[in-house]
């Protein structure tokens, strides 16, 4: 699936660990992605955020997508910092899941990131009603 993300891998999106339910990601702030207030603008803390979470759910083999998601931003990143997306599976229960994902500059917290996903039914299932 990330190999395929042309938005998340043209920002400079990396992946550094996945595995079952979990994935994380580094992304470095670029002059192009700071606000009229010389800080990161949100939607790419979003964006790195729920990069990590797509992985993370997406980790079980069928296709997930997010059913929606929440972000609370604790701290500005600037221009230059590194930042590291951790996410991890909460809960799964039937064709949904809770995922956390947490933004980070070295030990600092930048945003808070909470994804439920919904797996996609196939079309051979769909077909077959």
């Amino acid at each position: 699936m990330f190999t395929a993300d042309e938005a998340s891998r043209g920002l400079g999106i990396e992946i550094l660990e996945h595995g079952e339910g979990t994935a994380v990601l580094r992304m470095t702030v670029t002059a192009s992605m700071v606000n009229g207030h010389g800080i990161a603008h949100g939607g790419y803390l979003f964006l790195l955020a729920d990069t990590a979470f797509a992985c993370a759910c997406n980790s079980h083999g069928p296709v997930t997508v997010a059913a929606g998601a929440d972000i609370d931003f604790v701290a500005p990143a600037r221009r230059g910092d590194v930042l590291l997306a951790r996410a991890r599976e909460r809960t799964r229960f039937g064709r949904s899941g809770i995922y956390d994902v947490s933004v980070v500059r070295g030990d600092e917290v930048i945003a808070e990131f909470r994804g439920r996903s919904r797996t996609v039914r196939s079309t051979q299932a769909r077909e077959a009603r």
